[in-house]
């Protein structure tokens, strides 16, 4: 047995931090010392109380990571201490009509490890073996913590099919519409991210991208303007806003697809008639596979996603409470908990 440090969630904006017993790992299954794990808006949603029918309470958050292998149990093979991972958070049935479509990533009895078991804020984490995702040695396990998140935006980039030369609106700039822009720009794209926030504007720009801010245009008449009245090929709804919807849809020249990628927690209005009218196509964008996974390690490991640019700030693990205090206050990007 191990005795380790973890942070859990115990109610509404309630969170302990204290000692974890852990047991080796077994069959199948390595233990992970995590250095680095990032909040993001699901676990924030989890802080504020408002998943408490899914997450069961002590809950040990997290599933943005990076860390080195510890112990490795019986079978495993490929893998040995002081390895760098991140994991892919994803468990499946195998069985149910997702994953016999070969959809496992949304199983219809999907285990998302951090949510609906165990996650990675703690200072010794058992994962199975085959969620490990490898990093290369050269790659700072800060800066990897943010796979995880990059591998959402390839993810949505490939469900809206971006192509080369095509005009992307992308509606929130938040981390995951900062790290959308930066992959539809590595495809080819010419990108335009709209956003509220003007240090979220300011970090995207140091990033290359260009913006607008809502607050002070119209958003559509910019596209206009910047399209030749044409509109754009994608949008991108990372907002969760009943208007960012709106915009994600006027934005869209004929035969546009939009891409949704917020979570919305109650039914939105949409203009159908523009979709009829004009021919336009809305997707859906949950998760990730392996393949984007592997995509995003090298994204980031070879500097086309500076993901240091987009580290708020680093706190220990006993100043989790304060970073996800931090986080609902708005006006940073990214806060990882170091837990080493």
């Amino acid at each position: 047995m191990t005795t380790a440090v973890a942070v859990r969630y115990l109610a509404a904006r309630t969170l302990e931090t204290g000692p974890a017993v852990t047991a080796p790992p077994g069959p199948g299954e390595v233990e992970i010392a995590p250095a680095f794990v990032g909040i993001c808006g699901t676990d924030l949603h989890i802080f504020h109380g408002s998943m408490d029918a899914r997450v069961k309470a002590p809950a040990v958050l997290g599933h943005e990571m990076s860390g080195r292998i510890t112990q490795v149990g019986a079978g495993v093979t490929g893998w040995r201490p002081g390895d760098p991972v991140t994991v892919m958070p994803l468990r499946w049935d195998g069985d149910c009509p997702a994953c016999v479509a070969g959809h496992r990533h949304i199983c219809h009895h999907l285990n998302f490890i951090g949510i609906d078991s165990p996650g990675a804020m703690q200072q010794r984490w058992t994962v199975p073996a085959d969620t490990l995702v490898r990093l290369p040695d050269a790659l700072a396990l800060d800066r990897a913590a943010l796979v995880e998140p990059v591998a959402v935006a390839v993810h949505d980039v490939g469900r809206a099919a971006v192509r080369d030369g095509e005009r992307v609106v992308v509606v929130g700039g938040g981390p995951i519409g900062v790290l959308i822009g930066l992959v539809a720009k590595s495809r080819g794209a010419d990108v335009r991210l709209a956003e509220i926030s003007g240090y979220r504007r300011s970090v995207a720009e140091r990033l290359g991208l260009s913006t607008w801010n809502p607050a002070d245009d119209d958003i559509a008449e910019l596209t206009d303007a910047w399209t030749g009245g044409a509109g754009a090929d994608v949008s991108f709804e990372v907002s969760g806003a009943a208007g960012g919807v709106t915009t994600a849809v006027d934005v869209l020249g004929v035969r546009g697809r939009l891409c949704l990628v917020a979570i919305h927690p109650q039914p939105r209005e949409i203009n159908l008639h523009r979709f009829f009218w004009r021919e336009l196509t809305l997707v859906g964008a949950r998760l990730y596979e392996r393949a984007d996974f592997e995509q995003a390690v090298a994204l980031v490991a070879g500097g086309t996603v500076p993901a240091e640019l987009l580290i708020s700030k680093i706190v220990p693990l006993a100043g989790s409470a304060v970073a996800f205090e931090t986080l609902e206050r708005g006006d940073v990007m990214k806060i990882l908990v170091e837990c080493v």
